[in-house]
């Protein structure tokens, strides 16, 4: 039996938004550390782009803060990005990053770098309900809409 020890334990909340689809975006991120202590605050924007590319970006942006292969816990309201991530890709990779339908897979470079960030970790992503009593998925989303307006 192998046991692993990872120095660090960390949750992180993300989320993206767009005004326009596609239109000008906003992304967020939170990185809690240990016992819910704030570690991060991350937020960004891109002029014209889409509501699931800001989704992807937000975890990307997180995990590349964390340099110390780590225990992560990535809470998302995006089943895009959680679905995508868990279960999709690996269809993807297999078919040659074409769908089922055989068309190719959106947003593709950046399913590439959160596939290849995320090997780094030991990562579980958890689907939280959007707009819904969670504190920090509240907090992201506020970021990401206020990146939007910058």
């Amino acid at each position: 039996m192998r046991i692993i020890l990872f120095r660090m334990k960390y949750k992180i909340y993300t989320d993206g938004a767009c005004s326009g689809n596609p239109g000008p975006g906003g992304w967020a991120a939170l990185i809690l550390q240990n016992n819910n202590e704030v570690k991060y605050m991350l937020s960004g924007n891109e002029n014209n782009t889409t509501n699931n590319k800001m989704e992807l970006i937000a975890p990307i942006k997180a995990i590349q803060k964390i340099n110390v292969k780590s225990e992560i816990y990535i809470f998302t309201d995006s089943t895009y990005v959680k679905d995508g991530i868990t279960v999709w890709i690996k269809k993807w990779e297999k078919n040659g990053w074409k769908t089922s339908s055989k068309k190719p897979v959106k947003n593709i470079e950046l399913w590439k770098k959160l596939k290849n960030l995320s090997s780094k970790h030991s990562i579980k992503w958890i689907w939280v309900k959007a707009h819904a009593q969670n504190k920090y998925n509240n907090i992201v989303d506020e970021l990401a809409q206020g990146a939007i307006k910058r």
